[in-house]
């Protein structure tokens, strides 16, 4: 039987502009659907509106169009997609796999240790029925190590039980968790291969305690390296990272490629030429694996 077609994504959150370290990352998924021959899928991580920039995802597509990139397909909005998560949800929670929580943000500070990320569950609702309802639900994870195996950062082990707990899926304040919402769009289009930034890695274990409880397959995982700045923060919306300019494309895709360990020549002068060069040459054994610092 042949293997299914590569199908890549890009899945950015329309809480601020395009900046340097998504760039980076848009750039690395990109080009590895395409040494592969295969698609770049386009989706809109809209699911927290207090949190969004009002015409970010607008602002979004037209900084990808004038960098170059070509997506297959429509791009997805995750707002338009809740249906689906709540028919996943429905889906774990007959199985048994969820549970309702009324616990408070202060209840679970006070009762929780400090984990990997963020406090870990101490379970006090789990013992909850359904039909009792809660403030959010959460997924029942299972005891024992979750090892991702990441082709660039190598196995990455984590203990969900100890290190995250049962973690949300649907928030008290009615919004989706990113655990499942990724978690089902992947699965719904057929994406079979993660190509993200590394300060996603550890969320990835989650991700594969949702895949494990919903049946469906894993996709296989890359995590390429962040760009930090001199004090070692990660270049986000949160440290002020300012937005790549359209007017500057070849210059910042230049610049992007370099930081994944793809040097241009210097003939390469215009957009198509990067290109081209950049789909010629692309190797993630060139690309590094730990955080890359820029000035």
């Amino acid at each position: 039987m042949n293997a299914s077609p590569y199908r890549g994504r890009f899945a950015p959150s329309p809480t601020g502009l395009l900046h340097a370290g998504s760039l980076c990352t848009a750039v690395g998924s990109y080009l590895e659907a395409r040494a592969r021959g295969g698609e770049w899928l386009l989706r809109m991580e809209d699911l927290d509106p207090p949190r969004e920039v009002a015409g970010a995802a607008d602002a979004i597509l037209r900084t990808l169009e004038a960098y170059g990139f070509e997506w297959d397909g429509e791009v997805a909005y995750q707002s338009r997609r809740h249906d689906l998560y709540r028919h996943a949800l429905e889906r774990l929670i007959a199985a048994g796999h969820a549970y309702p929580c009324n616990c408070t943000r202060k209840e679970i500070a006070e009762s929780s240790l400090r984990g990997l990320d963020g406090y870990v569950y101490s379970g006090h609702c789990r013992q909850r029925r359904p039909e009792e309802g809660g403030r959010a639900w959460r997924l029942r994870v299972a005891p024992g190590d979750t090892v991702v195996e990441d082709r660039l950062q190598g196995p990455y082990r984590q203990n969900l039980a100890t290190d995250i707990g049962d973690f949300v899926l649907l928030r008290a304040d009615g919004y989706w968790a990113y655990q499942l919402a990724v978690v089902v769009d992947d699965a719904e289009q057929g994406v079979n291969d993660v190509v993200r930034g590394a300060d996603l890695l550890v969320s990835t274990p989650r991700q594969l305690a949702v895949q494990r409880a919903l049946g469906v397959a894993a996709p296989a995982y890359c995590h390429l390296p962040v760009l930090v700045n001199a004090a070692g923060e990660k270049l986000s919306k949160q440290t002020l990272a300012p937005a790549v300019a359209a007017e500057d494309a070849a210059a910042a895709l230049r610049l992007a490629l370099s930081r994944l360990g793809h040097a241009p020549p210097e003939e390469c002068g215009g957009l198509a030429e990067l290109w081209q060069w950049a789909r010629a040459h692309w190797s993630l054994a060139r690309v590094p694996a730990g955080p890359v610092v820029v000035g």
